[in-house]
């Protein structure tokens, strides 16, 4: 009987099982994109219970404190996200996410036991720490793990549960609205939110670090060890632990982290990043899931009629990301976010003439309806999915995880900057403020076009290497490393 063969091709692991295995370890970290989204989706259903009195169990919220309580999560975000950037750098990827979890949780029951104003916006901008830090984390995370082959459709699943998390705030908010008569129901909404924040925390300790990160730090056989259980055979394994070794490597051997950071290269890819998260903010998508109820209502449709249809909205979010996991695998970043970005301008044109060449009756009530469905339907199958993947994956590993922070802190301002500004806009400019998103989304259009690189069925390290090649005048390093 001849031998079974010991080629370095051979299986190690089943395509199944590896599925199944990255598929644990990706429900796991999206906990905290699914905490992200319900966290900012659920003010909207419990700020109207927060502005009672104090004695009829709320806050006694007025205009302007009920804007700071809003808000201080979108600044704690941002703070979160550029901090944890460096964290996740230094200590690592899974050591972050499990504290980012613990955050969460404070930052939750905090909310859920506020007695006041103060407490509750200290601890708004707490649980934003934790969001902030969520975003720029999980996405990397994923990336580091997953591998070339996966990684596009599983990084995707971040962009699927912050959207889920949305849609579960607004059906709880209109569920509990319903079926509980009690003057502390906003309490009860919020409490939910440490779910998900402890479902992440005892996650952590079942799923393996980043071998990546390891090979950086120079815990090789940690790393083989946890690569052997991720993917198909040894050839597979070799190759990449080849290019992590080579790169980190050529870390050591080259500049410091401070000179890195003065490197044209470098510094291009950092504007690169940060243009990216104005043109994912700018396309107006959360002035539409903020403020979809206002809108409406200068249509003439009623309030209970424009709550509902915060609901399509998440429902619209939910299917579109089922799609982009599917789409992200086979169709390039590049035209994917063209295409996006074409259907959101023509989405915003139809929806400012809607709503001023039509008469205010059903009709333009359902046609308004309609272009913000369709707005949110391409934003979320060809935008959001694709910023957060390329914010898993342009950045070079020495950075990855600051430079990634950077990046998505200013995502979070250029949020704030949309969430602020879009009222005093649509109050000074009435619906022509449409065409001005439209404008300014063309401008977007041509910034992707002239400035982003295509990198679909790309290694990191193959990335990173074109990076340097496309944005330096040095010298790149190697491209392609030999098997050991």
């Amino acid at each position: 009987m001849p031998k079974p063969s010991t080629s370095s091709d051979e299986k190690i692991v089943s395509s199944d099982t590896i599925k199944q295995r990255l598929f644990f370890i990706v429900l796991v970290a999206t906990m905290g994109a699914l905490a992200f989204g319900y966290d900012t989706g659920i003010i909207s259903g419990a700020l109207p219970f927060m502005t009672q009195p104090l004695d009829q169990g709320g806050l006694n919220l007025t205009p302007f404190t009920e804007g700071l309580v809003t808000s201080a999560l979108i600044f704690g975000a941002a703070i979160g996200a550029f901090i944890s950037g460096f964290v996740s750098d230094r200590f690592g990827r899974r050591i972050t996410l499990r504290t980012l979890a613990l955050i969460f949780v404070l930052g939750a029951l905090g909310t859920t036991l506020a007695p006041n104003v103060h407490i509750m916006v200290v601890m708004r901008f707490l649980l934003g720490i934790a969001v902030g830090g969520g975003s720029s984390t999980v996405p990397v995370f994923i990336a580091e793990i997953a591998g070339p082959r996966h990684r596009a459709p599983l990084v995707s699943r971040n962009e699927l549960m912050i959207v889920a998390g949305q849609l579960t705030a607004y059906i709880v908010s209109a569920l509990m609205s319903v079926l509980l008569h009690d003057n502390h129901l906003w309490r009860y909404m919020l409490a939910l939110a440490t779910i998900p924040g402890l479902l992440l925390f005892i996650g952590t300790f079942f799923v393996p670090g980043s071998p990546h990160w390891l090979v950086a730090e120079g815990r090789l056989r940690e790393a083989v060890r946890i690569m052997r259980r991720l993917r198909r055979s040894h050839k597979e394994v070799r190759k990449e632990i080849n290019q992590m070794r080579e790169q980190a490597k050529a870390s050591r051997e080259g500049p410091t982290t401070k000179e890195l950071l003065k490197e044209r290269w470098v510094v291009r890819l950092l504007l690169l990043g940060i243009g990216m998260g104005a043109v994912a903010q700018f396309t107006g998508v959360n002035a539409f899931m903020y403020y979809t109820p206002i809108i409406l209502k200068t249509t003439g449709m009623g309030t209970n009629a424009s709550l509902t249809a915060t609901i399509g909205n998440g429902v619209v979010a939910v299917i579109a990301a089922l799609i982009a996991l599917k789409a992200v695998s086979h169709v390039k970043r590049r035209s994917m976010l063209i295409f996006g970005l074409i259907a959101v301008i023509l989405m915003q044109i139809a929806l400012g003439s809607v709503l001023i060449f039509l008469p205010k009756d059903l009709t333009q009530s359902y046609l308004a309806l309609a272009c913000i469905l369709l707005f949110l339907f391409f934003m979320q199958m060809c935008v959001a999915p694709i910023y957060w993947l390329l914010m898993s994956e342009l950045f070079p590993m020495k950075l990855r995880g600051a430079l990634t922070g950077t990046a998505v802190a200013c995502q979070w301002i250029c949020n704030a900057a949309v969430a602020f500004a879009f009222p005093p806009m649509l109050s000074a400019m009435g619906n022509q403020t449409f065409y001005v998103f439209a404008a300014v989304n063309l401008v977007s259009l041509i910034f992707v076009c002239c400035c982003l690189p295509e990198t679909k069925d790309k290694s990191l390290e193959e990335i990173e290497t074109m990076m340097r090649k496309r944005y330096s005048k040095e010298d790149a390093v190697p491209s392609t490393i030999e098997n050991a």
